[in-house]
C-alpha cells in the first residue's frame, strides 16, 4: 500500500502523471484538479496515494489532499462508479462542491461530471446523503449540522433555483448571508441580499 509518494515529478500528463522516487518512476492516475495543483517538471512533488489491486494490474491513485482522497474513497464504494468516474467527478467537482451538491441533492450538477449519467446521479445522491455531511471540505470538515435540508436556507436555495442559479453556487452565498443577518431574518431579505452578492 503506497499512502505517499515524494520525489522529482518526471511527467504530467492529462489524466496521470509520472513521479520519480530515488530513480523508480510511479505512474499515478489522478485527478484535473490534483494535476494543476503539482508543480512543473521536474521539480520536487508530494502525492497522497491510493492503491487499487484488480486481477490484472495494480494501480496508484495521487491526490493533492486529504479530502480529494477521502471524496475518493467514499465514491467508490457506490456501486457503478469505479476509480475513472470518482477520478471524473473530482476533476469536475471540488469536496466542498460535493458536499454541497449531495446535500441539497442537485442531480444537474452532478450529472455535469464525465461518466455520470442522470441514474448513477440518483444512485450517488441516495446512498452518500447521510455520509456527505461529515465528509472533509478541503479546508477542515463541515459538521454534520451545516448541511441545508430545509428551513429558512433551504427556501432560499430552492427559490433562487428557481431563478436560475446553480444550488452549488447559491450554497456558500446563502449560508454567508444568513449567518450575517441571523435565523431571524425573513426570507425575501435572504433571498434579496443573496442576489447581490450572486451578481457580483
Amino acid at each position: 500500500m503506497i499512502a505517499l509518494l515524494t520525489g522529482r515529478l518526471a511527467q504530467v500528463e492529462a489524466d496521470r502523471c509520472v513521479v520519480d522516487v530515488g530513480g523508480v518512476g510511479y505512474l499515478v492516475q489522478a485527478s484535473t484538479r490534483t494535476l494543476s495543483a503539482l508543480p512543473h517538471p521536474p521539480e520536487v512533488a508530494r502525492v497522497l496515494g491510493e492503491t487499487v489491486v484488480r486481477e490484472d494490474a495494480i494501480l496508484l491513485y495521487g491526490f493533492a489532499e486529504a479530502a480529494e482522497r477521502d471524496w475518493f474513497r467514499l465514491l467508490t464504494t457506490v456501486q457503478g462508479v469505479g476509480a475513472k468516474v470518482a477520478l471524473g467527478i473530482l476533476s469536475a467537482l471540488s469536496p466542498r462542491d460535493l458536499v454541497a451538491i449531495i446535500a441539497s441533492a442537485d442531480r444537474a450538477s452532478l450529472t455535469r461530471a464525465p461518466g455520470v449519467g442522470p441514474r448513477l446521479a440518483d444512485r450517488i445522491l441516495g446512498e452518500l446523503k447521510d455520509k456527505a455531511g461529515v465528509m472533509p471540505t478541503g479546508s477542515g470538515t463541515a459538521a454534520a449540522g451545516s448541511v441545508v435540508g430545509g428551513g429558512l436556507e433551504g427556501d432560499a436555495l430552492a427559490a433562487l433555483a428557481g431563478l436560475g442559479f446553480r444550488r452549488v453556487e447559491a450554497h456558500p452565498v446563502v449560508g454567508r448571508v444568513v449567518e450575517r443577518l441571523g435565523q431571524g431574518a425573513r426570507l425575501d431579505a435572504v433571498i434579496r441580499d443573496s442576489l447581490k452578492e450572486l451578481a457580483r
